[in-house]
């Protein structure tokens, strides 16, 4: 319980720490907000009503307190460049992060470790190296770039060489304009416009989980009740299921905690390059027109995530580690 209290208590410090270093280093960056809210021609003082109107007058500290009692509250403030509440701006984009990025990650898992697998027990070693230089090039690959290489394959590319009409995925967009679909058809045509973003995002991933993966499990199958086990003669498919999975189920839960805040924090540059209305395409509107409470919202939001995450993770493997001392009921810790 001791442990547990602590790791809480180190969580909550960290996110305050971030929140309150990006409260700091948005107001001071360069720029007035107040004048991106204004016409051109407007007058000094109308630039000095509208920082009055949202508060910006104030000196900092002021702002930071208030800014503070407020979310304490439940309430985010409310944007700068559409006066509509944060909280509504977040409803509507959050879903959308969550639904690319939760497919993202499922199939990241899913592909990951049934190639790292087959990689760390099936696999020869001319090709398991192939494969693994192949994932190392994977997951190295910087999402914009590869985001953009599979925009021109997609569109211009497919074209070029005649591809068929089911192969020229669309680029942007979460679904055609104006579509006048129901059903199934809607649901294709959505389905359509995720394939890219999706590969750009599972792709990457699911290099990363392989890699893991193969590393664990033949850690596992090297263990020594492995080797007992096969000395009394037990079937392969019976040691595989039974020792060598089990033992890497532990790391790859692990794993799966970690790579949640993905989820919703992974898919910036990939909502912004395919025009999807996520978090991350918010966030960068948000940054670039200065919209202080937006900003805030969505930062205390990822922050929550990850480091929420990796407290979850970390109280997780401390259950799951078969080499941790034995616990009494209630207890976190050793």
């Amino acid at each position: 319980m001791r442990r547990f209290v602590i790791r809480s208590f180190d969580a909550l410090v960290l996110l305050w720490l971030v929140t309150t270093l990006t409260f700091a280093l948005i107001h001071w960056a360069p720029g007035d907000p107040a004048t991106l809210l204004v016409a051109p021609t407007a007058t000094a003082e109308e630039v000095a009503r509208q920082r009055a109107r949202f508060g910006l007058d104030a000196p900092l500290p002021a702002q930071y307190a208030r800014w503070i009692g407020a979310v304490l509250q439940g309430d985010l403030g409310t944007s700068l460049t559409s006066a509509r509440p944060v909280e509504a701006i977040v409803a509507e984009a959050l879903p959308i992060s969550m639904a690319l990025g939760g497919a993202s990650l499922a199939i990241s898992f899913v592909v990951g470790i049934l190639l790292g697998g087959w990689q760390a027990l099936r696999a020869r070693p001319r090709v398991d190296a192939a494969l693994s230089v192949l994932g190392t090039i994977a997951y190295s690959a910087p999402s914009f770039w590869l985001a953009l290489a599979l925009v021109v394959l997609a569109t211009s590319g497919a074209a070029a060489v005649g591809a068929p009409a089911w192969l020229r995925l669309p680029a942007f967009g979460i679904e055609s304009p104006a579509a006048l679909a129901t059903g199934w058809a809607r649901w294709r045509d959505i389905a359509r416009h995720a394939a890219l973003p999706l590969t750009v995002l599972a792709l990457p991933g699911a290099a990363g989980v392989a890699r893991f993966a193969r590393q664990a499990l033949r850690e596992a199958a090297g263990a020594p009740h492995v080797t007992a086990a096969t000395a009394r003669g037990l079937a392969r498919h019976a040691i595989e299921r039974r020792h060598i999975l089990r033992t890497a189920m532990t790391p790859l839960v692990v794993l799966f905690g970690l790579m949640l805040p993905g989820v919703i924090a992974g898919s910036v540059f990939v909502e912004q390059v395919f025009a999807w209305p996520g978090l991350g395409r918010t966030m960068l509107s948000a940054i670039a027109s200065r919209d202080y409470p937006v900003v805030l919202a969505l930062t205390l939001l990822y922050a929550a995530v990850v480091i929420g995450s990796n407290w979850f993770a970390d109280l997780l493997l401390i259950q799951l580690d078969p080499r941790q001392p034995r616990r009494r009921d209630g207890e976190f810790g050793p």
